[in-house]
């Protein structure tokens, strides 16, 4: 492996530094001490730093020479709000929020690759450190963009990377193609007319209208769409009636969920398919519905060119670690609005066993330090590939 010594000897700094953030978590747009580290530490290495993209965003552009090619690095900030429940010296300090997915360990490494770069400067062209807000779930990245990323900061090509439990911290996955699924949200209303428990032809029930429903959800996936391509509908909440009036049949049924996709056209599909799955039960049981359909985020999918600039420095970094099948996720990143606006590609990069609470979103996970030195070499490596030096 080929971790530059500037680097392995800014790890002791970069270690306490990530374990300071995993201490303080903060939510999406809520990030302002988070946001204040990135630019100071941007500022003092001497890059130029542009801050209220998405509230609290942080852009940090270096050009070094003339060259004329520039590109983007994200990295995002956000924690989850949901409470930590190892016992760690820098375990979250702020109750019912933790860096559960690793963006502390993410922040650290686009940091650690900014201080080396500013220091060594060996690369010609344009380089944004974008530090996004708010990735989980709350719309960090596609506000950025549409309060003008890419407009201000435009990119030839723009990289992201995740860290992936499962895999060595030494090890590292690119891959061409889907790497995350399309993530969105719909909601069903069912309307009845309510009735007593023991009258029920008096009425019209939702609630079997709903059952119905769920029963049948999963045809679509099984029955509809085609066989080859992936795709999720799980339906995730049910409200119904009250409990302590159980002889009350309600007038109302509220169902939510999400739908999941790799491909535009099975995304459509879902969007479709789930409505008149619901149009035509509430047909059958002579009662109406209201069917909502959210897109959130669009699936991450890599650009070929931007993943093999990515390939190569990976394996300038990981040798032989470097994987280049890996299984996409059926989780969402919305890097993917910023894959719509420049070439992109997004890699895994190792988290080291996931055993006793290292996956992700689980209340026990902790970035794995080890990893640090090896994300902040592989963004180095990208930066002095994609931007060589005159010769």
């Amino acid at each position: 492996m080929s971790i530059p010594a500037r680097i392995s000897n800014d790890l002791p700094f970069l270690t306490s530094l990530r374990r300071d953030l995993h201490a303080h978590p903060e939510l999406g747009f809520e990030e302002e001490r988070t946001s204040d580290i990135v630019a100071k530490l941007l500022e003092g290495a001497g890059i130029k730093v542009h801050r209220g993209l998405g509230g609290t965003g942080v852009v940090g552009t270096l050009q070094i020479g003339n060259g004329t090619r520039t590109i983007g690095l994200r990295a995002d900030m956000d924690a989850l709000a949901m409470p930590e429940t190892a016992d760690r010296p820098y375990k979250s300090t702020v109750p019912g929020k933790m860096h559960a997915c690793g963006h502390d360990g993410h922040t650290t490494m686009l940091l650690g690759a900014a201080r080396y770069l500013a220091e060594t400067r060996g690369f010609s062209g344009t380089v944004h450190f974008i530090f996004q807000p708010a990735e989980e779930g709350r719309g960090g990245a596609r506000r950025m963009v549409e309060e003008g990323l890419f407009k201000q900061f435009p990119c030839d090509a723009v990289y992201g990377l995740h860290n992936m439990p499962g895999l060595a911290v030494d090890e590292i996955a690119v891959v061409e193609g889907p790497q995350l699924a399309s993530s969105d949200s719909w909601r069903i209303t069912f309307r009845g007319i309510g009735t007593h428990g023991a009258k029920p032809h008096l009425g019209r029930d939702p609630i079997t209208a709903a059952g119905t429903f769920l029963a049948s959800l999963q045809t679509i996936v099984g029955r509809v769409v085609d066989p080859l391509q992936p795709a999720v509908v799980s339906a995730c909440s049910v409200q119904a009636g009250n409990p302590k009036a159980l002889n009350v049949i309600p007038d109302i049924v509220e169902i939510g969920g999400t739908a999941r996709a790799y491909s535009p056209e099975v995304r459509d599909q879902l969007e479709t398919e789930i409505g008149r799955l619901a149009q035509g039960t509430a047909a059958m049981f002579g009662i109406s519905v209201d069917y909502e359909f959210e897109r959130r985020i669009p699936p991450v999918i890599n650009d070929a060119d931007a993943t093999a600039r990515a390939l190569r420095a990976a394996q300038a970094v990981f040798g032989e670690k470097v994987r280049t099948s890996f299984p996409p996720s059926t989780a969402g990143d919305d890097f993917a609005f910023f894959g719509q606006n420049a070439p992109g590609c997004y890699v895994w990069l190792g988290n080291g066993p996931a055993v006793d609470g290292a996956l992700h979103h689980n209340t026990a996970y902790d970035f794995n330090d080890e990893a640090l030195g090896y994300g902040a070499a592989y963004w180095v490596s990208l930066v002095e590939r994609e931007l060589k030096t005159e010769a």
